[in-house]
């Protein structure tokens, strides 16, 4: 087989790959074995479903974060008064690992 730089523009390769092609009597024939049957289809939901999609409409609602507090934090940081504890980030660091140990 020739190097790709042994090529011409214009040149055809063969290649080992079998020529796919498609049915399209295949196709019309799936379309219309689905047209054919017709019936409606129902779905019902359960409660705990219902409510869930209600908790979902009324938390896309609220805003994500409290922009109040967020804006409290930005001015702390910007004046120097801002702090963290080591022990409760050191805490909550290891929480977390714990909660993601267990997945």
């Amino acid at each position: 087989m020739a190097g790709i730089d042994q090529l011409r523009s214009g040149q055809t390769v063969a290649t080992s790959r079998p020529q796919t092609r498609t049915d399209s009597s295949a196709t019309s024939r799936s379309d219309s074995v689905a047209e054919s049957k017709g019936g409606k289809d129902a779905v019902s939901l359960s409660q705990e479903s219902k409510a869930i999609g209600q908790l979902h409409q009324s938390m896309a609602s609220e805003p994500s974060f409290d922009s109040a507090k967020v804006a409290a934090i930005k001015e702390a940081i910007a004046n120097g008064s801002y702090t963290v504890n080591p022990e409760k980030l050191a805490e909550s660091m290891m929480k977390h690992e714990d909660d993601l140990a267990g997945l």
